[in-house]
């Protein structure tokens, strides 16, 4: 068996050039690309926009990426995730329905409650990582990713009307809201101007629907993927240019694009599907139950200002100061297998 994990380079240019995940995903047909309720936003702002997962989103804006990883660390930076799929699962039989699709305990789950989890295939590898909330108003809602769309939607629209086919009580609704993270130390600040509800009260994982700087109906969740406290705020689209100009009038915050997006996940230990995690990789390999025959993940690291990557070794050579020997662009490099996560998470956590 193979374990996921990381190594930290301790080297100088040659490694340097790992590519960052999106790169490996981006396209230049535009043309036939989605667009977010934020598209004109990005561009009135400066976004150089890019093919991601079938979407034109922003990798970076006029600051480098570079200093927008480094201000996410240390204030809090804006980022469109509206690409990502939102669904409801309604019914009685909700939960048994998506308990028959994802690995976890959703039947436990408190309400307004999160947790990450994992649609598998029959022979336990990965189709997607995904949350579900089990929301207080009577429903699960569910995040997932855009490059796996299809494959979700089809996923769970089968299931259902299996379900139904039986006499089960369950129904899907797709969202087509937008969906923004904003993320960093002062996240929570920002936010509480703009919000009647103490978000004290809201750790990590959890979410409620509440009003967000005037905008009524926005489901504010705890969470993110970048380490760091944050949240992600669903809102309908019509109004996410309103929400997303009112947080950035505080200059708290910046608008941030996927290339330190892809950074902040790395230095955090977040598993990127399609890279270091797919279907024939299971849970316990991708070590997401939570080091390199191949790297799946690498990039410099703003924060440690050295090279750090993710991928696969067997089980003999994944303690952590294990040296290796990287392949990179055809040469040898030095490395050495390091605990994830590369920097600390400061995800909020009722004490």
């Amino acid at each position: 068996m193979q374990r996921a994990g990381s190594v930290v380079s301790r080297l100088g240019s040659r490694l340097q050039a790992l590519p960052s995940a999106p790169c490996r995903s981006l396209s230049c047909a535009q043309d036939v690309l989605h667009r977010t309720p934020l598209y004109d936003f990005h561009l009135a702002h400066g976004g150089k926009m890019v093919a991601f997962a079938g979407w034109s989103l922003p990798v970076q804006y006029r600051d480098t990426h570079v200093n927008s990883h480094l201000h996410t660390r240390q204030h809090c930076s804006l980022f469109d995730v509206s690409h990502m799929l939102q669904t409801k699962i309604f019914g009685c039989d909700r939960v048994k329905l998506m308990e028959s699709l994802v690995v976890g305990d959703i039947a436990e789950l408190k309400p307004n409650q999160g947790t990450l989890s994992l649609f598998t295939n029959e022979a336990g590898g990965i189709l997607d990582d995904l949350i579900v909330t089990s929301a207080s108003e009577g429903h699960l809602y569910v995040v997932s990713n855009a490059g796996c769309r299809e494959k979700d939607l089809t996923l769970m629209q089968d299931k259902v009307r299996e379900l139904q086919n039986k006499g089960s009580d369950v129904a899907l609704e797709v969202m087509d809201n937008a969906l923004l993270a904003l993320q960093g130390p002062t996240a929570a600040q920002v936010l509480q101007a703009g919000v009647a509800d103490d978000l004290r009260k809201l750790p990590f994982m959890t979410s409620a629907v509440m009003e967000v700087f005037g905008v009524s109906g926005c489901r504010v969740t705890r969470c993110g993927y970048t380490g760091e406290d944050g949240v992600e705020i669903s809102v309908p689209a019509a109004e996410a240019i309103r929400l997303a100009a009112a947080l950035l009038k505080n200059p708290e915050v910046k608008l941030a694009g996927l290339a330190a997006r892809d950074s902040l996940r790395l230095e955090a230990g977040l598993c990127l599907y399609g890279n270091d995690i797919d279907e024939h990789t299971t849970p316990v390999e991708g070590s997401l139950s939570w080091t390199l025959g191949a790297v799946t993940s690498g990039c410099p690291s703003p924060c440690l200002k050295k090279n750090v990557a993710m991928g696969y070794v067997p089980y003999e050579y994944s303690r952590p100061g294990t040296p290796l020997l990287v392949e990179v662009r055809r040469k040898q490099q030095p490395a050495v297998v390091s605990k994830m996560p590369f920097v600390p998470t400061n995800y909020y956590i009722l004490k």
